[in-house]
């Protein structure tokens, strides 16, 4: 199983940013959860608390997909250069005008503007991986190296960033998130080797034409799985809660991406037998059935190892949407078309976590999993909707 593994990162180059991608990509799993335990701890507002969150997400999901096509028309390092000063400067700020208490709407502003320049570090390296491999397999094993790494930013960065605003100081979380933020940004820009070619617009042919009867599709089903990732974690804590385990939800979440990341790695390591779209479809068909059965099972366990089958869906999906997209949109305009997806995601969270905490006070945890299997569902269907563009091999 290793094999395929060692064959994609003894690229020249590949670990290296492989490796600095996964620190870089830290803030993705402790800026927000950093930004409210530290609101909350010293201010013990959680409305505050939710209010600065927010605005970093809106500023995260309004700049993503600007953010691609900046790195494909101006080169990643250009980019991620600007992405360091700019969010060290901004975040760094932030935590102070937290700390002091600066009042509206500065400490919120800087939110927004720190959410902007996170720097897109799955997206661009993703992008790099798509660049230096030519062939599917390797490629596909590439994405779910760069699948296993997200499980692992966000497995590990909530736990982090907790021990350490809790056993430190309220904002040593944030502190470290800004610092793997920024020194990831700035060593991944410094790979200049491996870093795909800007591609500036031809002034008489104009901008490579996106995909969209594959994207807009696509970029449903990805605010469905955000949805979906939303209500999944408010719905858990929910149901620890109402059996008066509450601890337990952690370990519960947990076992849902050990599912997943369990599955990536096999993923990445075996025959492809269907094409992405196949693959993709396929899979959140597997997630709409695995969580149709969360609502009605008793007991804690039940419900764990049901997470824990559905997860197993998760990262395989994601390898084979973000190989569809590699496989169909112009190279010029990549990291644009996976911020489309990724920015899909983020969007859908919110929304997901609300609807199933309505759903959780007026009827129980357990009945908040009808949100997941709803957000499922729709993902499923915007598989359906997708049609490869004209010229691409069908699925």
């Amino acid at each position: 199983m290793l094999a395929a593994y060692r064959r994609v990162l003894r690229r020249p180059g590949a670990a290296a940013f492989s490796t600095t991608g996964l620190v870089a990509r830290l803030p993705d799993s402790m800026m927000t959860l950093g930004i409210v335990l530290l609101v909350s701890a010293l201010t013990g507002s959680y409305a505050l608390a939710g209010q600065l969150s927010a605005a970093y997400v809106v500023g995260t999901a309004a700049f993503a997909v600007p953010h691609g096509r900046l790195a494909d028309v101006f080169g990643q390092g250009r980019v991620l250069g600007v992405d360091a000063l700019v969010f060290g400067t901004a975040s760094s700020v932030m935590v102070v005008a937290i700390t002091q208490g600066w009042s509206a709407p500065w400490p919120h502003v800087l939110a927004v503007v720190a959410g902007m320049a996170k720097p897109q570090a799955g997206t661009l390296v993703r992008s790099r991986w798509a660049h230096l491999l030519t062939e599917e397999r390797d490629r596909h094993t590439a994405f779910a190296v760069e699948g296993v790494a997200d499980e692992v930013v966000f497995v590990t960065g909530p736990a982090l960033v907790t021990l350490l605003a809790t056993s430190v100081a309220p904002q040593a979380g944030l502190v470290v998130a800004i610092v793997a933020g920024t020194l990831g940004a700035v060593v991944l820009a410094a790979q200049r080797r491996t870093e795909p070619p800007a591609h500036r617009p031809d002034r008489a042919t104009g901008r490579a034409p996106m995909p969209w009867v594959l994207l807009l599709p696509l970029a449903l089903g990805a605010v469905a799985l955000g949805s979906l990732f939303g209500a999944l974690e408010v719905a858990t804590v929910a149901v620890a809660e109402g059996a008066g385990r509450t601890g337990l939800a952690g370990p519960m979440l947990a076992a849902f991406a050990l599912g997943s990341l369990a599955a990536g790695v096999w993923a990445g390591a075996t025959t492809l037998r269907r094409p992405p779209l196949a693959r993709a479809r396929l899979g959140m068909a597997l997630l709409a059935v695995g969580t149709v059965a969360l609502p009605l099972l008793p007991g804690l366990a039940l419900v764990t190892l049901a997470l824990l089958l559905t997860g197993m869906a998760l990262a395989p999906t994601l390898i084979a949407l973000f190989s569809l997209i590699q496989a169909t949109v112009p190279a010029s305009r990549l990291n644009e078309a996976m911020g489309i997806v990724s920015t899909g995601i983020a969007a859908g969270i919110a929304p997901g976590a609300w609807g199933a905490g309505v759903v959780a006070d007026a009827a129980g945890g357990s009945a908040a999993y009808v949100v997941c299997t709803a957000s499922a569902v729709l993902a499923a269907l915007s598989g359906v909707l997708v049609r490869l563009p004209r010229g691409s091999t069908g699925p």
